[in-house]
């Protein structure tokens, strides 16, 4: 089951499906109780933003990389 090349490619984009989703909702809600804790609102959320897409950047150039590879 493991072996079967289309079940490795689901794999692959299940997983990136899941990476994404991690890499841009936990900055936003550390940012988010950052706020609540320390009264900074809004900049804890915004400062999650940001770095939620710095890390989807890295992670499409690196997307980018292993298509431009195979």
């Amino acid at each position: 089951m493991f072996e079967d090349p289309k079940f490795k490619k689901y794999l692959e984009y299940l997983s990136l499906g899941g990476e994404i989703a991690v890499a841009f909702s936990t900055p936003i809600l550390v940012g988010y109780f950052f706020d609540v804790k320390f009264e900074t609102s809004p900049w804890g959320v915004l400062s999650g933003v940001l770095l939620g897409i710095l890390l989807m950047i890295g992670i499409f150039v690196r997307l980018i990389k292993n298509v431009s590879k195979n």
